[in-house]
């Protein structure tokens, strides 16, 4: 999409929520920056600058506004089908890569000097690796923050911080809030079972219109048994996470996607959401995709009937890959029945897991063996 200063007037003067993502609008004399759709009366025209990232107005100077919550809006879909090196940067810092390993680890993944990606991501999004991590980092310690009863140094440390005093000011900056007072209008806790694992609900935003029947249907067609179910309404499933395991319950809602999360390690939170995101496609401008298909007359009717299509995808490359290769000149159900098979025989379980839940995942490139089912 081609944002020029007009587009993104309009935008915010609609309040269209289709351009949630694409970028955030800054408002100089309050110091503010906000989704295009916050309910909010629309800043005048001159007091306002348009700007390509969350991390670029915290960059800046700006904080975010309280109402719309500009940090917890759909990313931007382009990142999911350019190929170029900000597209994949963006997916790996998406992906904890910056956490883990710094900007040197990341300039490695790539391929490229740190300078060269600094230069690069700086020019597109108005601000470099590490400060798209920060904004991260501080987007997980607000969810940490309202969701969980954890202390807020196990907190620091879980988002990424180096120390609880680093997470204090860059909260402050980013929400104009301390995390105490995040932590006052969090809603009521519920326990993890057992109390090894962390429970944390959350939602998770998306571009309407949203149509969950083909993509939860796809899941639940194709769910192996042991590592996926749909039950109670919910799609649920295993994780292999960078730390630790992880289970996740997507439910569909009109809005949104509820998603209720079990982690045994609470820094693989981001990396959970970011793949959770990833597997329902929640990134994807429906209405571009839709008016696409809808140009051939032969799938118009069927996008009319039925707009807001996603791709489903994978929390996993390596089980994707398995996935191909087992699904090759076969039907659905035999797929499935062979990576049951090949997940009894290879893959790990977890055997303290909350009750209820999956409690498998399919192999990875680190077992060795032989299925024999």
């Amino acid at each position: 999409m081609q944002l020029t200063t007009a587009t993104c007037l309009a935008a915010v003067q609609s309040r269209d929520a289709r351009f949630d993502g694409w970028f955030v609008t800054a408002v100089r004399s309050t110091k503010i920056y906000c989704r295009p759709s916050c309910p909010a009366t629309p800043p005048r025209a001159d007091r306002v600058d348009f700007l390509p990232s969350a991390a670029a107005a915290v960059a800046r100077g700006y904080r975010a506004c309280k109402r719309c919550l500009p940090d917890a809006t759909p990313g931007s879909p382009e990142w999911n089908v350019r190929d170029d090196l900000v597209a994949r940067t963006m997916r790996l810092i998406a992906d904890g890569v910056v956490e883990r390993d710094g900007v040197e680890g990341l300039s490695r993944r790539l391929g490229y000097s740190s300078r060269q990606i600094e230069r690069v991501v700086s020019e597109q999004l108005g601000a470099g690796p590490l400060a798209l991590a920060r904004s991260q980092r501080a987007q997980t310690a607000r969810i940490l923050i309202e969701t969980t009863a954890m202390p807020f140094a196990d907190i620091a440390f879980a988002a990424g911080f180096g120390s609880i005093r680093s997470m204090n000011d860059v909260v402050r900056t980013t929400f104009a809030l301390t995390p105490t007072q995040l932590r006052a209008r969090r809603s009521p806790l519920r326990a993890a079972d057992p109390p090894a694992w962390h429970r944390i609900d959350l939602r998770l935003p998306m571009r309407l219109p949203f149509l969950p029947d083909n993509v939860f249907g796809h899941l639940v067609a194709t769910g192996v048994p042991g590592v996926e179910e749909w039950r109670d309404g919910a799609y649920r499933r295993t994780l292999r996470l960078t730390y630790a395991a992880g289970i996740v319950a997507l439910r569909p809602a009109p809005d949104h996607v509820a998603a209720t999360l079990w982690l045994q390690d609470v820094r693989d939170l981001q990396t959970a959401v970011s793949r959770c995101r990833f597997l329902l496609d929640l990134d994807a401008d429906p209405l571009a995709v839709d008016t696409a298909l809808a140009a051939d007359p032969r799938l118009a009717p069927m996008i009319a009937a039925a707009p807001g299509r996603r791709v489903p995808h994978t929390t996993d490359p390596i089980e994707m890959a398995l996935r191909i290769v087992l699904g090759q000149q076969i039907s659905t159900r035999a797929a499935r029945t062979h990576a049951a098979r090949l997940t009894r025989a290879l893959g790990e379980g977890e055997h303290q897991r909350p009750r209820g839940q999956p409690h498998r995942t399919l192999p990875d490139r680190g077992r060795r063996g032989r299925c024999t089912g």
